[in-house]
């Protein structure tokens, strides 16, 4: 029997823009950047949070501490989450869960990552890799090439989707064109730039049918939201507009099925439909009810599956949809309305954190520039091998329809100056000591943090 849980809301949401990895902005920045955002954009302070999260993949141990100190030094407990590139998500399922039991009214969930150039690549390998099962079975069952490990995992769950449903390289290339496409309407992208069809099938081939225009980069960035429960929100009658419900949620990983020797079950396919359907269970919709989506496409034939796993198209019916345009601005739904993985960027730990802020700017008519029209429910899917997945729907608090808000508005509302959700600014000095602890800070713990990312601006 499933005990009852509370609501839990995001009521804050803030990111850094996602930059290519070159060493030159550290995790304490990213992490410090997105935290005051999400703080300023809830009208919390530091004082307020009662539990700290932080989510990275590449990192020494206790960074968390080391990036939550900067906002103060309370005392609060603070934990590090690793779970491949479904950290993020993880981060927001744990601060859910805690808070629907009653554990905390209030929780600031930080991911960050800063990252090296080229492909992912494994630091410790004097041990067993968690993902060696993983490996061996694609060995066994497709081969090993010299090609990037990740795109042949997915790459060849794209040519078992061809092979069995009749999909063709030009429908992966679509998702890839369409991603690019939507990216330059986000400013927090690491890429802006608009692709033909062609030209994505021109690009350089990664692994068949992936070129390199359907494949995510390697990316710096950070993002940050505050959840908060029923009470917490009830206590600010004024902060309502603002605040997205958490309808349904599962927090999911792998089934026996990961190892039946399909390539497409090999990442997580099952994973992912169980997760989809209990999360639309717990909030009562079906996915002919969702019109934006934040799905994790790493690689577009992770996109193919995922729309397939998630039941948005019939079964084997991913590439019709998309073919149909359904996928876009016009069809069912808009799928990666953020340029998603491949055009936005993905910095591991801040991922699925980042998917989260866009659906919040989505749902609160913030998102006027790539606004979908009646939008009611928006469903994130982040996904990590190894592995784990989180696939979370959200809507307003009293299940409308998301009004369309103009930047004006939305500038006045934040006392910003601006619209975070159409542009990507900063802070000043005076909104940083807003949300710092007002009684447990350090200035040696912030160090120089503050003056860097403010520099930047």
């Amino acid at each position: 029997m499933v005990k009852p849980r509370q609501p839990v809301y995001v009521l804050g949401v803030g990111m850094t823009k996602f930059i290519k990895p070159r060493g030159k902005v550290d995790y304490t920045e990213l992490g410090f950047e997105a935290g005051v955002k999400a703080m300023l954009d809830a009208q919390v302070n530091y004082d307020d949070v009662e539990q700290g999260i932080a989510c990275y993949c590449y990192g020494d141990s206790t960074c968390g501490q080391r990036v939550f100190y900067q906002f103060g030094m309370t005392q609060i407990p603070i934990v590090n989450v690793n779970n491949n590139c479904s950290t993020g998500a993880t981060g927001l399922a744990m601060a859910r869960n805690t808070i629907s039991y009653g554990g905390a009214d209030c929780i600031l969930v930080v991911g960050f990552e800063k990252m090296m150039p080229g492909s992912l690549q494994s630091f410790f390998n004097d041990r067993e890799k968690p993902t060696g099962t993983t490996i061996s079975m694609m060995a066994e069952t497709r081969g090993f090439t010299n090609a990037p490990g990740a795109a042949q995992m997915f790459g060849n769950a794209g040519r078992e989707y061809m092979e069995k449903y009749g999909a063709k390289i030009e429908d992966f290339a679509e998702i890839g064109r369409i991603n690019h496409a939507h990216s330059i309407k986000n400013p927090y992208s690491q890429f802006q730039d608009v692709y033909t069809l062609e030209q994505v099938l021109q690009a350089p081939m990664i692994y068949e049918p992936l070129t390199k225009l359907q494949c995510c980069p390697t990316s710096d960035g950070g993002a940050a939201a505050v959840l908060v429960s029923q009470d917490f929100l009830d206590a600010r009658p004024h902060l309502k507009d603002r605040a997205v419900l958490i309808a349904g949620q599962c927090f999911a990983t792998d089934a026996p099925s990961l190892f039946s020797r399909s390539a497409i079950d090999l990442m997580g396919y099952e994973m992912t439909k169980y997760a989809a359907e209990t999360a639309m269970a717990e909030a009562g919709v079906k996915p002919s009810d969702i019109q934006v989506c934040e799905l994790h496409d790493c690689f577009s034939a992770n996109e193919m599956i995922t729309i397939d796993a998630m039941g948005l198209s019939g079964k084997g019916k991913a590439h019709e949809m998309v073919r149909n345009g359904d996928i876009t601005y016009g069809g069912k739904m808009v799928i990666n309305p953020s340029g998603g993985l491949i055009s936005k960027g993905h910095p591991l730990g801040a991922t699925g954190i980042a998917q989260c802020a866009e659906i919040v700017w989505h749902l609160r008519g913030w998102a006027n520039n790539r606004d979908v029209p009646h939008t009611k429910y928006a469903l994130q899917h982040n996904l990590g091998l190894g592995g784990a997945v989180v696939v979370t729907v959200y809507s307003r608090p009293d299940k409308s329809e998301a009004p369309k808000v103009d930047s004006a508005t939305v500038a006045k509302i934040t006392n910003l100056g601006y619209n975070p959700a159409v542009e990507a600014k900063g802070f000043t000095a005076a909104q940083v000591a807003a949300v710092r602890s007002k009684s447990k800070s350090s200035a040696w713990a912030l160090q120089d943090t503050e003056n860097k990312v403010e520099a930047r601006f």
